[in-house]
């Protein structure tokens, strides 16, 4: 299926009362689920078209998406996707580290744990799928989901955002099934334990688990740099 008519499928998210957030929202959403690769240059025509909105409307949200550093303009090039750097990453993983361990840290008893659960529900499928990239998805949507224990929607949107650039970072490994697969079964064992409410063993289970991803994208971006 080509982009476009992927695209187009998002269609009905936008509905009648089409605004530049949803359009934003949209294609936010896209490329945190690695639909779009860094340096890949977007078309206001194309995506108005799939989409049936104005390209003025394209155009505002490209403005909303490049204040979330998620693409750049370059003059008289157009609109790309963002390569991001290595002290790009960093900081990424020091905001994850504040704020997702800061919300299991703040547990006393079992929260509700049900978007985390149905996160790694949908890792094994994507795993027996063999669909990598549909892991990394679960992957985010199962942090996205730990953030959302907090029940603060300014953090929940700061999440979606943090998750969107680091998805960026995932096209520079050659390998996604090695990225991501590792990671399932120690998501199933930060849910255990945040189903009994643990919150300081959640916390230190979380610290690691980000350590290591953080080490190992460090890690890649070094040896690409070579």
């Amino acid at each position: 299926m080509s982009a476009d008519l992927e695209l187009a499928a998002d269609r009905g998210l936008l509905g009648r009362t089409s605004t530049v957030e949803r359009l934003a929202d949209v294609l936010r959403t896209r490329i945190t689920e690695g639909f779009f690769a860094p340096g890949e240059r977007l078309a206001e025509d194309s995506i108005g078209t799939a989409l049936k909105v104005s390209r003025n409307t394209v155009r505002e949200a490209f403005r909303l998406l490049t204040h979330e550093r998620l693409l750049v303009h370059e003059l008289n090039r157009g609109v790309f996707v963002r390569r991001l750097t290595l002290d790009d990453l960093v900081d990424l993983y020091r905001l994850r580290t504040l704020l997702e361990c800061g919300v299991v840290r703040e547990l006393t008893a079992p929260p509700d744990g049900s978007a985390m659960a149905a996160a790694v529900a949908q890792g094994d499928e994507a795993v027996r799928a063999r669909d990598w990239r549909g892991l990394g998805t679960a992957n985010m949507l199962f942090h996205q989901a730990i953030t959302a224990l907090a029940g603060s929607p300014r953090m929940d949107d700061l999440m979606r955002g943090v998750l969107a650039e680091l998805r960026l970072h995932f096209h520079t490994v050659n390998d996604p099934r090695g990225l991501h697969e590792p990671y399932l079964e120690r998501n199933r064992e930060i849910l255990a334990v945040v189903e009994t409410g643990d919150g300081p063993e959640a916390e230190r289970l979380l610290r690691t688990y980000l350590s290591d991803s953080e080490h190992q994208l460090v890690a890649v971006y070094r040896a690409a740099a070579r």
